[in-house]
């Protein structure tokens, strides 16, 4: 079964199998119609109808749409660091532009294929609301976590600034490549690649 989001998103964390199935078809549905009709457009009974539950039991979970966007991203995110954590496996330890390559194509990955995540991703695109932190600056941290033992080098302070400067200038410049091309402008990508290396190097070679 498919990660469902931390409890601390959620007004009720699923305890057996059964409602955890019940969330993941929630939020799976919350990503379909993401896509077909756009946040503004999304409602909780429409989410409800798409999975096949009764109303009841999306608003077990969630109070309002926003909070079950709110989930979708925080699953969004764990997915990822498992694809990413998949593709280190097959990578040399310490090789960082393995790395780097791997948490850059696994997002570029995300952004063409997950549903709903061209509008939600790990929380950045999510268009109304105040958000609790900062979703750049968890990705960054969950990388610094994922990549520190991996690249050999202490999870400090300067570590977690680099991480979240490179995290921050990625995330503007492929937003740039999917407005060029909604496959991901080449070019664009491939300029992103490069400055992350320029960049990163300074510091992990």
């Amino acid at each position: 079964m498919k990660p469902v989001p931390h409890a601390t998103s959620l007004r009720r964390a699923p305890v057996q199998r059964r409602s955890a199935e019940r969330l993941t078809r929630i939020l799976d549905a919350c990503a379909e119609l993401l896509d077909e009709v756009g946040y503004d457009d999304l409602s909780t009974r429409a989410v409800a109808e798409r999975a096949g539950v009764p109303i009841g039991s999306v608003y077990r979970f969630f109070g309002n749409k926003r909070q079950m966007a709110d989930a979708l991203a925080q699953r969004n995110l764990e997915r990822y660091v498992e694809r990413v954590t998949e593709r280190l496996k097959e990578a040399p330890t310490g090789d960082w532009r393995a790395a780097m390559d791997a948490v850059l194509d696994e997002y570029l990955g995300m952004k063409r294929t997950a549903p709903g995540f061209s509008l939600v991703d790990f929380g950045n695109q999510i268009p109304v609301g105040v958000r609790q932190a900062e979703p750049n600056t968890r990705v960054a941290d969950r990388l610094v976590q994922l990549l520190s033992g991996y690249l050999g080098r202490s999870p400090d302070e300067e570590l977690r600034r680099v991480f979240l400067v490179a995290v921050e200038t990625a995330d503007t410049l492929v937003q740039l490549a999917f407005r060029l091309d909604p496959q991901g402008d080449e070019a664009v990508i491939r300029e992103t690649r490069e400055l992350l290396r320029a960049y990163l190097g300074r510091v992990l070679d």
